[in-house]
C-alpha cells in the first residue's frame, strides 16, 4: 500500500470512528422533520425533475438512494417528501445505520433499507436509482471524483443526483481552523478532549485575531455538534464553482440546476442594473451559466456555505425546455398548472382563504422560503391558487376564473379584455413558476 493510500485509509477510519462515537445528525427520534415544508421541498424529486425537464413526475415506485445517510434524519425527509418511493441508505458508520433503521420504523415507513458501506462500493448493491441524495457528504470523501463516478454508476440514465460541496470561499476560515487543530495535535485526541482543548485555545486568543473574529460565536461555546461540524471537522474540503464543474465533467455528469436556484441570481445582487457599467453588464449577460454562478460567488461568498446542486447523465439527445419568457400565448393556454405538492398544506390554504375573504395579501415566502424578499399574492390570485388544491388545471381554465373575479378594469371601468386578463395572469403565474411554487407543464 502506497503512503498516499495508507494515509487516505487512516483518515477514512478516523472519520468512521468519529461518526460511530457521535452519529450525525444528533437528533432524537421524537424530533420530526416531516412538518418542515422547505426541507421537504428540497428533498422532493418532483422539484429536481421539474428543474431538469419542465415535466411533472410522480415519486410512486421510484428508487431513491441516500448516500451518507447518517442517523437517518434526511432519509426520513426523503421518505416523507416522496410518498410511494423506495428508500435505500448507506453510511460508513454502523452505529448511524442502526439509528437510521430505528428512525424510519419509528415513523411507520416500511419502504426503506440501510447498508454499512463505502460510497466506492455502491455498484455492489446491484441496484439502479432514479434519484440520489448525497447531502453534506462529498466534501468528506478522500477522492470526491471517485465518489461521483461511483454514484453515477448506479444512477439511471434518466436519473438525477443531488450533491453539494463546501464553498472554498465561504468556508476559508473554518478550513484554517481545522488545519491548525490538526497541526498542533488537537484532532488526534478523543472527541471530548479535542473540544475542551480547542475551546481553551480559542479563549486564549485576542478578540481581534482573524480566526476568532470571523468564526467564533456563542453557539461554538454551547454546542459540541456545531464545533465538531465546523472547526474540528476531519477531512473537510472546499471547492469553487469552476472546481465543482470540473469535477462533474471528470465524472461524466452534467449540471442541472442549483438546489436553491433563486438565491443564485446574479442580477439580484444589484440595487439598480442601469447603474452597472455597460461593459461589465455585457460581460455578465454573455457569461455561461457556470460563469454567472462563479461571478455570483465572487461577489457574495459569505451567503452560501454549500455549493448545492443537481446533476445528471448527459442526455443522448438533449432537448432544452423552452424558457417561460419565450412561451407563446398558445403554449400558455395549453399548459397544465400544478401547485407544488410540498406546499399543498393546511397553513397555506388558511392563508390564501384569509387573503380572499379580507381582500388583502399573503406571503408565500412564509410558507416555503424561496426568496430573500416577500412573495406576495393578492386576493384574486389567492382564489385561483385555492382552486389548485383540488387538482391541476389548464391555464385557460384559470384564466376563465380570473376573468370572472375581475370583469371590470378598475382603472378605466371598462370591461376587462381577454388580452388584459391574459397578460396579467401570465405575469403572475410565470413569477410563481420561476420561484417554484407553481409547476407549468406543456402537454406531451
Amino acid at each position: 500500500m502506497s503512503t498516499t493510500t495508507a494515509a487516505a485509509a487512516e483518515t477514512l477510519e478516523k472519520i468512521r470512528q468519529q461518526f460511530n462515537e457521535a452519529p450525525y445528525p444528533n437528533i432524537p427520534l421524537e424530533q420530526s422533520p416531516l412538518e418542515k415544508t422547505s426541507d421537504l421541498y428540497n428533498h422532493s424529486l418532483v422539484t429536481a425533475y421539474y428543474r431538469k425537464t419542465q415535466k411533472i413526475v410522480s415519486p410512486e415506485g421510484k428508487m431513491i438512494l441516500d448516500v451518507g445517510c447518517g442517523s437517518g434524519y434526511k432519509s426520513l425527509m426523503l421518505a416523507g417528501a416522496n410518498p410511494g418511493a423506495r428508500i435505500v441508505g448507506i453510511d460508513i458508520s454502523d452505529t448511524s445505520v442502526d439509528l437510521a433503521r430505528k428512525r424510519l420504523v419509528h415513523y411507520g415507513f416500511d419502504n426503506a433499507e440501510f447498508h454499512v458501506m463505502n460510497v466506492e462500493d455502491l455498484p455492489d448493491l446491484t441496484m439502479q436509482f432514479d434519484y440520489i441524495n448525497c447531502d453534506e457528504v462529498l466534501y468528506l470523501l478522500t477522492d470526491p471524483i471517485v465518489g461521483l463516478k461511483a454514484m453515477g454508476a448506479v444512477l439511471k440514465d434518466t436519473g438525477i443526483m443531488r450533491v453539494n460541496f463546501h464553498s472554498a470561499l465561504q468556508r476559508r476560515f473554518y478550513h484554517q481552523a481545522q488545519q491548525f487543530a490538526e497541526r498542533v495535535g488537537i484532532l488526534n485526541e478523543s472527541k471530548e478532549t479535542s473540544i475542551t482543548l480547542f475551546r481553551e485555545f480559542m479563549a486564549s486568543l485576542r478578540p481581534n485575531v482573524t480566526l476568532k473574529a470571523r468564526t467564533w460565536t456563542a453557539s461554538c461555546e454551547s454546542s459540541d455538534d456545531i464545533l465538531m461540524a465546523n472547526h474540528l471537522l476531519r477531512g473537510d474540503k472546499g471547492w469553487t464553482i469552476p472546481q465543482f464543474f470540473e469535477a462533474m465533467d471528470k465524472a461524466g455528469l452534467d449540471f442541472v440546476s442549483m438546489v436553491q436556484w433563486e438565491r443564485w441570481n446574479l442580477l439580484n445582487l444589484f440595487a439598480d442594473l442601469e447603474e452597472v457599467p455597460l461593459g461589465v453588464a455585457m460581460a455578465m449577460s454573455e457569461a455561461s451559466p457556470a460563469e454567472q454562478l462563479h461571478l455570483y460567488e465572487l461577489l457574495n461568498s459569505t451567503f452560501n456555505r454549500l455549493l448545492d446542486l443537481w446533476c445528471c447523465h448527459p442526455a443522448a439527445e438533449a432537448v432544452e425546455p423552452v424558457a417561460l419568457e419565450d412561451w407563446t400565448a398558445t403554449q400558455w393556454h395549453q399548459a397544465r398548472i400544478v401547485l407544488h405538492p410540498q406546499i399543498q398544506i393546511e397553513q397555506l390554504q388558511e392563508n390564501l382563504t384569509e387573503a380572499v375573504t379580507t381582500m388583502t395579501v399573503t406571503d408565500l415566502n412564509q410558507i416555503c422560503p424561496k426568496s430573500g424578499t416577500p412573495v406576495l399574492v393578492n386576493g384574486m390570485l389567492a382564489s385561483c391558487l385555492l382552486t389548485l388544491f383540488k387538482g391541476p388545471m389548464t391555464f385557460s381554465a384559470i384564466l376563465a376564473q380570473w376573468q370572472q373575479i375581475q370583469p371590470i378594469n378598475l382603472l378605466t371601468l371598462a370591461p376587462t379584455t381577454l388580452e388584459e386578463a391574459e397578460g396579467s395572469l401570465i405575469t403572475e403565474v410565470q413569477r410563481l413558476v420561476e420561484l417554484g411554487y407553481l409547476l407549468a407543464e406543456q402537454p406531451a
